[in-house]
């Protein structure tokens, strides 16, 4: 789940590109070992206080809604083995413009949580989603120890380690 989070939360993509064009990414890494969910990807997030609130969305059916700067989503790859468990990463995600491609979008992580590290299996990851993880802490770690209490920060500081 953590290289499609990772395939989602990197992604650039251009002006006029819908939620259904790019879920392909987050599910690829299952594909490749012939898995997959049955969830959507991602659904908008919105001022209303709905949990699911439109039109954008990412998933495999199609929205016909391109994303645009400003537009919330969530980013939930998961994958669910029956009887045995469960397990999703969900960030909620922010549509910006990209500031080196003209005409082209990116995403900005809103959730700034640690992501469990004895869970992670580092050799499945390549170089690019590593570090993409360890900077994502980073931030995590610098924004979030001024706001919380000194046994939080030993927490944290911790939870937020790089991995090699």
């Amino acid at each position: 789940m953590l290289k499609g989070h990772i395939a989602i939360a990197t992604l650039r993509f251009p002006k006029g590109t819908c939620g259904e064009q790019i879920d392909a990414f987050a599910r690829k890494s299952l594909w490749d070992v012939g898995l997959d969910y049955a969830h959507g990807t991602g659904h908008g997030v919105g001022s209303f206080l709905s949990v699911h609130e439109g039109p954008q969305r990412i998933g495999k059916a199609a929205s016909g809604v391109a994303l645009q700067p400003g537009m919330i989503l969530s980013n939930e790859p998961g994958f669910y083995l029956t009887g045995q468990y469960g397990i999703r990463i969900e960030n909620l995600i922010f549509v910006k413009e990209c500031a080196e491609h003209h005409g082209f979008f990116e995403f900005e992580e809103l959730t700034l949580t640690p992501i469990d590290r004895e869970l992670i299996d580092a050799d499945l990851l390549t170089d690019r989603e590593r570090e993409w993880l360890n900077n994502y802490h980073q931030r995590v770690r610098e924004t979030l120890m001024p706001l919380v209490n000194e046994k939080t920060q030993v927490w944290l500081q911790e939870a937020t380690q790089p991995i090699g």
